[in-house]
């Protein structure tokens, strides 16, 4: 990991699309003091996510067309068409800035395609870096220095651990797991929650005790260097609760079977955006 000081490579800061994970960063930026936000310039078209970006005391934008000349770090918050759509209006920052692309699935050379001569990173985080619980996964093209690196590595290191890898394709793989991973968890707690209701519990006391089991447990993880295996054998007493509940889950490996459907059809998908976005 690289030390949490931001060097001013990228002290004018241009943050394109402020959707949910747009805002995610940009929360965990400004809350963590990593940024300032007279420096930060938001580009978003929709009203109200523009209006949310303002009460952050950042600068913002309907188009790019009112941006200031100059910029270091150019953020893109956006799907794959979006980017393909509003990419060429930013090449006029290509010899300057460093680029950051947090789209799944789009390359480093379909990047280069729409924005010239640019120095590219892809970057995928999750949610969670909103509160610097996240983690995301960084893939820099040819032509990044460390030091450009080592500085967008700092600035998405707010939000929780990042990852360097060396091959592009890991992108899609960390999409399926960490990008999309938090949906699934999610999930997991809908159906937990729903399973407690109809066992009695009252909702708001089910809501609570689902949330909190699901953070300890992932706190548990991170704080110990047993596998998950471990530490669901030690939470798993010989015909106790658990192992009744567990025997259903691990009946045939069907539980196994849908992970490994899921996140492969979302690494899939990642894959696809690409060529069909």
């Amino acid at each position: 990991m690289v030390a949490k000081s931001l060097s001013t490579v990228a002290d004018r800061l241009i943050l394109v699309g402020c959707g949910n994970m747009g805002y995610a960063l940009l929360s965990g930026w400004l809350g963590s003091k990593a940024r300032d936000p007279k420096k930060v310039h938001v580009v978003e078209p929709v009203v109200g996510l523009r209006e949310r970006a303002a009460r952050l005391g950042t600068n913002v934008h309907e188009t790019p067309e009112s941006l200031p000349d100059q910029a270091d770090l150019i953020v893109f918050a956006l799907k794959p068409h979006a980017i393909r759509a509003e990419a060429p209006a930013y090449r006029r920052f290509s010899e300057q800035a460093v680029f950051v692309s947090i789209a799944a699935g789009m390359t480093i050379g379909e990047l280069g395609a729409l924005l010239g001569k640019a120095r590219l990173i892809r970057a995928m985080p999750n949610t969670p870096t909103a509160i610097g619980k996240g983690s995301t996964i960084v893939f820099p093209g040819n032509s990044i220095q460390e030091l450009e690196l080592n500085t967008v590595t700092s600035l998405f290191a707010v939000g929780g651990p990042v990852h360097k890898v060396d091959s592009e394709v890991l992108l899609d793989a960390a999409t399926a797991i960490s990008g999309s991973g938090p949906a699934y968890i999610f999930y997991l707690m809908e159906c937990l929650t729903t399973a407690a209701c109809e066992l009695g519990l009252p909702r708001e006391l089910a809501m609570k005790l689902v949330k909190e089991t699901v953070y300890g447990a992932g706190a548990l993880a991170l704080h110990t260097e047993d596998e998950p295996a471990q530490l669901r054998r030690q939470v798993t007493s010989p015909k106790g609760t658990t192992e009744a509940a567990l025997s259903l889950l691990t009946a045939r490996d069907e539980f196994l079977s849908l992970i490994r459907r899921a996140t492969k059809a979302a690494f899939d998908r990642s894959k696809c955006l690409s060529v069909n976005a």
